[in-house]
């Protein structure tokens, strides 16, 4: 293994490391601004929480246009909602034993996150997402995020104003610093995958599916897990599905309006094929507003397969 090979690793490790830690540091302060805000679990999972999870996932695909690597872009938006979805969720029902959701999802937030995917299909099928189409796409998410929020209930708002107002404050200001830390990451991130993918000669749009994927997940991954042990699902799911709508919607439509974003035909007819039958299948199983273990074992079995079929291990 050349020295070279090993200096753009161990920048790759390191960068997505400093995105991935100061994206929790965000999450976290904007969670806490959420509560003092009054808002609900759920409601903090869909938004905040998912929002500040998903900062990775945006904030390395605007580094990628910007660098002229916007393949990137598709690749890190699918392979991220394919681990959301079979990794993340799988991982949360075997921690917890069984996901119980009490909140309200058939009506607006499931029909949304299904319809946020074939959006996504409809739009890159040609291999050409237009501005227009990222449009839209910010479009439907702010209508999302206008229902979600209006549906706050004005009674849990925190009685003490001026203690919130201080504290709010203070979590303002990590909020500032810590997304100076994940541009910084990001940046890094994308130059060493870059690099990464001209010594190895594997494609860009590979490494962001899978590795890039898995690392800006880890967010939603360990927000996911803590929920679940913590007794509290409707946080786990709805941050998953927040995450999941965000992606297809923002991630994509953002860095769609900066630049010209390259499709990988092959993303295209197995990475989101896979993408798509996740979403249908987490439609089906929260039905009955919970998610068992041996879902969640069978989440871990779809995961497994995209990864060998993607490097041709099976």
């Amino acid at each position: 293994m050349s020295n070279e090979l090993l200096l753009w690793l161990g920048i790759f490790i390191v960068s997505l490391a400093v995105l991935v830690k100061s994206s929790d540091w965000f999450t976290d302060a904007a969670e806490k601004i959420g509560l003092l805000l009054g808002l609900p679990s759920f409601i903090i999972g869909v938004t905040i929480v998912s929002i500040g999870t998903s900062l990775p996932e945006l904030v390395s695909s605007v580094v990628a246009v910007s660098q002229g690597s916007s393949e990137i872009v598709f690749g890190n938006v699918v392979g991220s909602n394919i681990a959301n979805i079979f990794l993340i969720i799988g991982i949360a029902s075997v921690a917890s034993k069984k996901l119980n959701i009490s909140y309200e999802l058939i009506h607006v937030d499931l029909p949304l996150f299904v319809g946020s995917a074939f959006l996504l299909f409809l739009t890159v099928a040609d291999r050409n997402y237009s501005s227009g189409e990222a449009i839209i796409c910010i479009a439907c998410f702010l209508v999302y995020c206008l229902y979600t929020i209006s549906q706050r209930n004005p009674e849990e708002e925190d009685e003490d104003s001026e203690n919130s107002k201080g504290s709010i404050l203070i979590q303002a200001l990590i909020l500032g610093g810590s997304s100076a830390a994940i541009f910084f990451g990001a940046n890094y991130t994308i130059e060493s995958i870059t690099k990464l993918s001209e010594i190895v000669g594997i494609g860009k749009d590979i490494i962001a599916v899978s590795a890039v994927a898995l690392g800006t997940s880890l967010p939603e991954l360990l927000v996911t897990i803590s929920a679940a042990k913590k007794g509290d699902p409707e946080l786990a799911v709805g941050n998953v599905l927040g995450s999941n709508i965000f992606n297809t919607l923002m991630v994509m439509g953002i860095p769609g309006l900066i630049g010209k974003l390259v499709i990988s035909e092959d993303l295209v007819t197995d990475g989101l094929i896979t993408m798509l039958v996740g979403t249908l299948l987490f439609f089906f199983v929260t039905q009955d507003k919970q998610v068992t273990r041996w879902e969640g074992l069978l989440f871990f079995i779809f995961y497994g397969w995209f990864v060998g079929n993607l490097f041709d291990f099976i």
